[in-house]
């Protein structure tokens, strides 16, 4: 395992074109952080939310803008031996964390025994959002990548029954003034990979009781989209782009139907 300068190093130099460049152009294109921002970083304990806070912390040494961060870590109800495996990481890489501590995993699967993973979902955002703005953030950075994207783009599609992406950033629709932002947009989860096995370190995953069961995850939808496009990816080097192009190229006038906040517009309102 190399340590915390090895891996900032690595960032800038090794990984300056698969993650720091992409990470960068997220932030410049999608204007993620400005100037006297509180940013709250959700670290979950997984590979994808570390890399969020190496990045942001790099971004905060030596980017244009001055910003405040503070690191979050959400106990849900991890094992103890769980909950070192996120300490060790966070104390190698020399990040200024403070464990927030909830009953989260206990009460999503109380409510929702069979499915709990969409209350267990929607009950950690809104406890982040809460515990950023007790602390004065204005915002909060979540991991999410590229691969994220535009899996949620063939859920949405194949299960939803509608056309619509994972936003690089959104206002909070409960918490007044608060922000969500994903710096991490553009890097793909393959490139987050390598750079971990490169610096030797190993994190957790989700680690709740219900993606311990080997059904769950086999009968997981978002994993069923990764393999999917593993085999498209076999057929051609272009699919994941131009699923993430086709949201930035949606062509008005073939579409059925378009939804514009709660009103829904039809080719036939201008046939």
């Amino acid at each position: 395992m190399k340590s915390k300068n090895q891996v900032e190093h690595s960032l800038i130099t090794k990984f300056r074109k698969d993650i720091w460049r992409k990470f960068m152009k997220a932030v410049r294109d999608y204007s993620l952080v400005n100037e006297n921002d509180h940013i709250a970083v959700c670290i979950s304990g997984g590979k994808d939310s570390f890399l969020l806070a190496k990045c942001l912390e790099e971004l905060q040494r030596h980017g244009k803008y001055k910003f405040q961060l503070s690191y979050i870590v959400m106990n849900p109800g991890y094992k103890e031996e769980t909950l070192k495996v996120v300490k060790d990481n966070l104390e190698s890489l020399g990040i200024d964390y403070k464990i927030f501590n909830s009953d989260i995993f206990e009460v999503a699967n109380k409510l929702d025994k069979d499915h709990p993973c969409y209350m267990c979902a929607r009950m950690r955002r809104g406890f982040l959002y809460k515990t950023a703005k007790d602390l004065g953030c204005n915002k909060i950075a979540l991991g999410h990548h590229f691969d994220d994207v535009i899996e949620t783009i063939l859920l949405s599609m194949f299960y939803g029954g509608e056309f619509k992406t994972m936003l690089p950033k959104l206002h909070s629709t409960n918490f007044k003034d608060m922000e969500l932002i994903r710096p991490l947009y553009l890097v793909r989860e393959e490139s987050i990979k390598r750079f971990w096995q490169y610096n030797g370190y190993t994190f957790i995953n989700c680690a709740c009781k219900f993606t311990e069961n080997e059904d769950a995850k086999n009968n997981s939808k978002r994993l069923e989209m990764k393999k999917l496009l593993n085999e498209l990816r076999k057929k051609s080097d272009v699919i994941d782009n131009n699923i993430f192009k086709s949201t930035e190229k949606v062509n008005l006038e073939t579409i059925l139907s378009y939804q514009d906040n709660d009103q829904v517009i039809s080719f036939l309102d201008r046939y």
